[in-house]
């Protein structure tokens, strides 16, 4: 929530407050260009209130029982529902987004917390009667303490919806930092946590930039952290966190490839790619950013896709009728603009130039808005710059390769393994290209395989740093840690030390 000036703040042990810096940084609606707000950049001190906050309330809060921990849940989903416009608004004002878009984002970390409310179950432990004569033995799952969520600008609310609901149900408490390109929904998503009767200081949000990312990875009392962002950040944060002794899952860049067969069904693919490469402007770690073309199939579909990607509806997000918006800021338009001159300089072919779309092309409030085009190249290469980096950006390349195991050798020599996606009708393709790829999440005729809220999120290779996938099951892993408690009565123990190794008997 913001105030009548538009100051974006913190939300610390169940307020907001304005912290104690005076720093600021300016929040924009990338349609037209136009400040809207100005969010808070916390001081260290501010961070420090805000763990000092959770850690004074984990203690009850972990002894709080899971089913009652579970209802708070509950109600949170209940409002959620009932608000979940307004989220999905916010969105679509401060990222750009289309507001359909939006409404998706909010649906999928709905489902999160749908998950988390099953974590009484969730946190049920395994007992063994009788392990040795006498003896019992059972494991426990306990929360962490205090943790962390450092999370990115392209989804203000699905990603912090990865973390907090499955760690706050299962005990622990929670300091939020956001994004500043979109930090107006971390507020709401607290107001209503608060409503749904969670304690002060379970749920804190700290505005800020790096300096409070340093200040919560050195913090001695955050006993874990996740991060979704760029690759060599979540590489810098896994070994910073690492170096403290903390638990760290890390969340990196992708390059996410679709492989479309002679057999697939062409227009399906066609839809899937142009949504795929141009939904959210490209601003998704799961987009499509490289088609890959097996055999003859780009002569056909290459001419098709050009003329899908000339034809795209770009509008103001909150249009109805949008397929996509603008540019999340000035610096990410000039940077994707950058990626395709290097295409061009390296010898790609220019299919279609987004660049030649501008907010003139808009009108009104818009033409000084953050806006470009769907850009296609086709005859890239693996040794050109838009093949191998993450451009963020609505920027389609195009690899034609001859067959379906050059295909594969392509994708798994890659950098990252975040998705990836095969179209086909051959049960056999599908089967080998599903074993074989070295990629975390795998679709077969479906563009963007996100799984869903009980299978858990996460890439290979230089896509993730740690070992657990976001929420899930492995989720509660992760802000969970195992205890095993082995048990007897005296009246079944033998008289006598024993300095042997104790042994089942």
């Amino acid at each position: 929530m913001t105030t009548a000036a538009n100051a974006i703040q913190h939300f610390i042990n169940g307020q907001v407050t304005r912290g104690d810096s005076s720093v600021t940084q300016d929040v924009f609606n990338p349609a037209t260009g136009k400040v809207t707000g100005q969010v808070a950049l916390a001081r260290n001190s501010d961070v420090d209130a805000a763990v000092a906050a959770a850690n004074a309330a984990f203690p009850a809060w972990a002894d709080t029982p899971p089913i009652r921990r579970a209802r708070v849940m509950f109600k949170f989903l209940a409002l959620l529902n009932e608000h979940k416009d307004e989220l999905a608004e916010a969105i679509t004002r401060e990222h750009g987004k289309v507001f359909t878009d939006a409404q998706g984002e909010v649906a999928r970390g709905i489902d999160i917390v749908e998950f988390a409310c099953g974590i009484p179950q969730l946190l049920k432990g395994d007992f063994t009667d009788q392990i040795s004569t006498g003896i019992d033995n059972w494991t426990m799952r306990q929360p962490l303490g205090v943790v962390a969520g450092i999370t990115p600008f392209n989804f203000p609310v699905m990603v912090p919806m990865w973390m907090f609901p499955v760690a706050i149900a299962a005990g622990n408490s929670f300091v939020l930092k956001p994004s500043p390109l979109d930090p107006s929904a971390s507020l709401m998503m607290a107001d209503l946590l608060k409503q749904a009767g969670l304690p002060d200081g379970v749920f804190n949000v700290v505005q800020g930039d790096k300096d409070s990312v340093e200040a919560l990875i050195d913090h001695p009392k955050v006993r874990a952290l996740s991060f979704v962002g760029s690759t060599p950040i979540a590489n810098l944060i896994y070994e910073r966190g690492a170096r403290h002794g903390k638990r760290i899952q890390a969340l990196g860049g992708a390059k996410n490839h679709m492989v479309v067969m002679p057999d697939a069904n062409l227009d399906k693919a066609v839809d899937a790619l142009i949504g795929a490469a141009y939904g959210s402007a490209g601003e998704r770690c799961m987009a499509i950013s490289v088609a890959v073309m097996v055999g003859d199939v780009a002569d056909t579909l290459v001419p098709r896709l050009a003329e899908r990607a000339r034809e795209l509806k770009i509008k103001d997000g909150m249009n109805l009728d949008a397929e996509m918006g603008p540019i999340v800021t000035r610096q990410a338009h000039e940077r994707i603009c950058g990626y395709i001159e290097k295409g061009v300089a390296e010898g790609a072919e220019m299919i279609v130039d987004g660049r030649e779309f501008t907010g003139n092309d808009i009108g009104g409030d818009s033409t000084e808005g953050f806006w470009m085009g769907g850009t296609l190249f086709d005859h890239v290469t693996p040794d050109m710059t838009i093949y191998k980096e993450e451009i963020f950006g609505p920027v389609l390349a195009c690899v034609r390769v001859p067959d379906v195991a050059t295909a594969i050798q392509l994708i798994n020599e890659h950098e990252f393994g975040n998705g990836v996606s095969c179209f086909t009708e051959s049960g056999s393709v599908a089967r080998e290209f599903g074993r074989r790829i070295q990629v975390g999440m795998v679709g077969i005729n479906v563009p963007i395989p996100v799984p869903m809220a009980w299978h858990g999120f996460g890439g290979w290779k230089s896509s993730l740093f740690g070992d657990t996938h976001a929420y899930g099951e492995e989720g509660v892993r992760f802000y969970t840690k195992q205890k095993s408690i082995m048990q007897r009565w005296t009246d079944s123990i033998d008289a006598g030390a024993e300095f042997a190794m104790p042994t089942a008997k």
